[in-house]
């Protein structure tokens, strides 16, 4: 009973005017940057985060989260019918979807997407209203101990589950917490490594960090490409697929919904992961898999649920731990802060209603999404033709204006821009920029519950290990570095990722 009581106070807050719009701009937004090649929703994020300063924190947040499970379903449409996909979770589902778009049958991979999508949404939203809470009351026991050793090991599953290199994925980790480091000191009020730049007294703005490694250096990347976009069809008929579609589709869609349920959780896993997972899974046990690659509609269908699944589930650590399980998840702990609002397990009793608006204004956004995107695919396919160089520009300026909105600062535009081109420079070599902000935004929150349990503990560091859950958690971590560093399996791994 409790929990109807808590989703009744969670539609009550997103039902309001104000943040059902928030939700249609956020989810239309999504939907937007999802269909647009080169963009994604986490640099869409980071460049719209100084537009949420000025809005409440559970507008912000609804928006923001109306984005990310927006994009999942809008990376689809150009994945379907011009075999590139907006983003990358939708990759594999180019596979088959392009191949049934040339056969004709686009209006029926594109229905069977959105419906893969709103099942997928809608039932990792209901596991997110159900072991969300119990979660969060099992965390607010942690103590500093608890909580650092906790950050020690979604630092190091981002770093297993992180793509090409295990020493790069390290490698930008540390990098991470060292510009996290940047600043005053907080308990001595020495200044740390602001190589006496006034303008680094406070650290290195997050907003800064965000924008210049996702928005300019994306579009750099991307400006690189001159890719041809020839859509298949101007106009998309046959929605509705048929009864035998629907039973070759309902068990990849269950399938997917539960493999996306379980890795949304994992750190470094979320969307993409998920919906490669489900793919490889349904070509296996499938009883068509000789039709993969040639316009399966099961290759649509368990991916495509997969990732939505995975998308929404990747709230559960963020919402509850306060730990970011990818980077879109960063960037939301990053305008909870600006926002004045602590990630963790309080922010469920602190903060009941934007804890539960977030989550119900969920089920609202897929049913916006469901209705948003077959009947306006004219208006995406029209979205997919635009020129690159009209788009960039405008993203250009819209990121400068963001930047020097912050602080009025010129030095935080030229730093978003050499954190650009380090960005870009990570693309060429290979090296995720995922890790980095993982590090950069868990770093000082780090610092801070390692300072803690030393202090209470009278310096001594045993306490990590002399604390249950403390110990537990980093003999995990421990085994799971181990274990990813065995030769066979490291093989395998790097395997797995080039598959």
């Amino acid at each position: 009973m409790e929990l109807f009581s808590n989703l009744a106070l969670g539609f009550e807050t997103a039902l309001t005017l104000s943040n059902l719009l928030y939700c249609l701009i956020g989810v239309f937004f999504g939907t937007a940057v999802g269909v647009l090649p080169g963009l994604g929703p986490t640099a869409t994020i980071a460049m719209l985060l100084p537009i949420t300063f000025s809005l409440p924190p559970v507008s912000s947040l609804i928006m923001l989260a109306g984005i990310y499970y927006g994009a999942q379903y809008g990376g689809s449409t150009t994945a379907i019918l011009v075999n590139l996909p907006g983003e990358a979770s939708s990759v594999i589902t180019a596979l088959d979807g392009y191949q049934m778009a040339k056969k004709g049958q686009a209006g029926k991979a594109l229905a069977t997407a959105g419906i893969g999508s709103f099942f997928a949404g809608c039932v990792a939203t209901l596991l997110l209203a159900m072991f969300a809470p119990p979660l969060a009351e099992l965390a607010l026991n942690f103590g500093p101990a608890e909580y650092f050793s906790l950050m020690v090991l979604g630092l190091v599953a981002s770093v297993v589950l992180a793509h090409g290199s295990l020493l790069r994925a390290i490698g930008m980790i540390i990098l991470g917490l060292l510009l996290g480091l940047i600043g005053t000191d907080v308990n001595s009020g020495t200044p740390r490594y602001t190589f006496d730049l006034p303008q680094l007294a406070d650290g290195i703005n997050f907003v800064v960090v965000a924008m210049g490694m996702f928005g300019l250096g994306e579009i750099i990347r991307n400006l690189e490409h001159d890719e041809t976009r020839t859509v298949m069809v101007k106009k998309v008929e046959g929605l509705m697929p048929t009864k035998d579609d629907l039973k070759r589709i309902v068990a990849p869609i269950l399938r997917g919904t539960a493999l996306g349920s379980a890795l949304g959780i994992l750190p470094g896993g979320g969307a993409m992961l998920s919906s490669f997972a489900a793919y490889s899974i349904e070509k296996k046990v499938s009883k068509n898999s000789a039709e993969f690659g040639k316009g399966a509609i099961e290759g649509v269908a368990a991916p495509e649920s997969a990732n939505n699944a995975g998308a929404q589930t990747s709230f559960i650590p963020m919402l509850t731990l306060g730990i970011p399980s990818n980077p879109v998840m960063a960037l939301m702990i990053g305008a909870m802060i600006i926002q004045g609002i602590q990630p963790g397990p309080a922010v469920m009793t602190e903060q009941p209603a934007l804890f539960w608006g977030i989550i119900a204004s969920m089920w609202i956004g897929n049913f916006f999404l469901i209705v948003l995107n077959l009947p306006m695919i004219g208006l995406w396919v029209r979205m997919i033709m635009v020129p690159y160089h009209f788009l960039y520009p405008c993203i250009l300026v819209f990121c400068a204006v963001g930047v020097f909105s912050l602080n009025n600062s010129e030095f935080d535009v030229y730093l978003m821009a050499l954190f650009g081109l380090f960005g870009y420079i990570c693309a060429k070599l290979e090296m995720e920029a995922a890790p980095m902000l993982l590090g950069f935004i868990i770093g000082p929150m780090m610092e801070e519950y390692l300072r803690r349990a030393l202090l209470l503990s009278r310096s001594d560091p045993m306490v990590f290990l002399q604390r249950p859950i403390s110990a537990t958690m980093l003999i995990l971590a421990a085994l799971a570095m181990a274990v990813v560093l065995l030769p066979s399996l490291r093989k395998k791994r790097e395997e797995a990722f080039e598959e």
